[in-house]
């Protein structure tokens, strides 16, 4: 684990690797590489027993030359600004490369939400709405769940907004329950464009997923509807783990048992099924044909990478991969299908929700699964089309020659302020 790694930094390496390829000027580059405001405040939050604790919480929105700011906002107690500054960019360049028009943005609370009850969490959520409030919006910046946050918290922020504002602005927030203007197909959207994209890199490598062992690290939302869609694809899913361990089975396990399991126990360590018990590193390494790194950012770095032994590597998390270990990879010929594309699902969704919302008009589950796939699948074969024309070291370069340059045509349409 590469925990020193800061992600920021790894995001800008990203955008230099792909500036390369695209013609664009120095000082755009420069603008394009770092948000264009980060809001940084401490909430004053009164706790159940009448005392007082202070949560520092941050608001990045990095671009918006393309659409709203767009993103989540995460609660745990390792968020600082450097990663959110980092995950909005990631979203920046995500909505980019599936072409939706939308920004990128990113907010989190520094909190452990399991020390705390439900309605501590409630004020801390609504304290949080209220300061970003003045910055949030369906024009302006629209928020979605992340780490540890879900349809609870966004309806939380949406009640909050639509109080302080005396109106009614469902796009407001996305990832909100369905009877409360949420859109079907959004809980499974992440896993399913993971595997989407996944089922594509094999066909671009004359393979049929089918016949495909899978190795999923992290058996969280993402992780584990990712090993429910590909068992359903044919696929045998031989190991998953989550942060207390791992477990491995040569005949593969039953993902919704395993996810049974989790929901009773708390973690997938002792499943019965399992032939044996394994650790995080050693599931990343194990001989499969698609590894689906679904925890947090920084799960593989160089000197894990030599070790990789997966032809395909889909990208659940967000910057599960370090730019040094994707040197390693690329060099190894593993098909790395990155972050920005693999797992787009949730803001492509998120984005026919706001749609939805605007048009107050409610999608079916089949239209959105049916528009989410022709989105993955488009976008899939643009990166390898770009991969191939500029010969390119990676699908992750490629993306970013992708995303690039869709950002820098909007921005350049807008021009610098005189």
């Amino acid at each position: 684990m590469a925990d020193e790694v800061d992600p920021f930094e790894s995001l800008q390496e990203q955008i230099d690797d792909a500036a390369q390829y695209v013609d664009i000027e120095d000082g755009m580059l420069q603008r394009l590489k770092n948000p264009e405001r980060v809001l940084e405040t401490n909430l004053t939050v009164e706790m159940d027993d009448g005392s007082t604790e202070i949560f520092r919480a941050y608001r990045s929105q990095f671009n918006g030359d393309r659409g709203p700011y767009k993103g989540g906002i995460r609660y745990h107690p390792d968020v600082n600004r450097q990663e959110v500054k980092a995950l909005s960019g990631w979203m920046a360049y995500k909505t980019a490369v599936v072409g939706i028009p939308l920004g990128g943005g990113k907010g989190g609370i520094v909190i452990d939400p399991s020390e705390y009850s439900e309605t501590e969490l409630e004020r801390v959520t609504r304290s949080f709405a209220t300061e970003l409030r003045p910055f949030i919006g369906e024009d302006k910046d629209i928020p979605a769940p992340d780490v540890n946050t879900g349809q609870r918290e966004m309806n939380w922020i949406k009640d909050t907004y639509e109080t302080l504002e005396n109106t009614t602005e469902p796009g407001v927030i996305t990832g909100k329950a369905i009877e409360d203007g949420g859109s079907e197909g959004r809980v499974e959207a992440t896993g399913r464009s993971t595997v989407l994209a996944a089922r594509e890199a094999f066909e671009y490598r004359d393979e049929d997923i089918a016949d495909a062992t899978v190795a999923i690290q992290g058996y969280g939302n993402a992780g584990w509807i990712t090993a429910k869609l590909v068992d359903e694809m044919g696929a045998t899913v031989v190991a998953v783990s989550d942060s207390s361990g791992g477990i491995y089975s040569e005949d593969g396990f039953d993902p919704v048992a395993v996810k049974d399991f989790k929901r009773e126990t708390g973690s997938v360590v002792d499943y019965h099924g399992a032939d044996e018990a394994i650790t995080n590193d050693e599931l990343l390494t194990m001989d499969v044909d698609l590894l689906v790194p679904a925890a947090l950012g920084n799960a593989i770095d160089a000197d894990l990478a030599e070790d990789v032994q997966a032809d395909v590597i889909s990208e659940a998390a967000n910057g599960p991969i370090t730019p040094d270990a994707d040197e390693v990879l690329a060099e190894k010929d593993v098909i790395v299908i990155p972050d920005i594309l693999a797992n787009a699902g949730g803001v492509t969704v998120s984005y026919f929700e706001w749609v939805q919302n605007r048009q107050r008009f409610h999608w079916t589950e089949q239209r959105v699964n049916e528009e989410l796939e022709d989105v993955i699948v488009e976008q899939f074969w643009n990166l390898v089309d770009a991969y191939e024309e500029h010969d390119l070291s990676t699908l992750r370069v490629a993306a970013y020659v992708v995303a690039l340059g869709r950002v820098d045509a909007a921005a350049e349409e807008f021009g610098p302020w005189p």
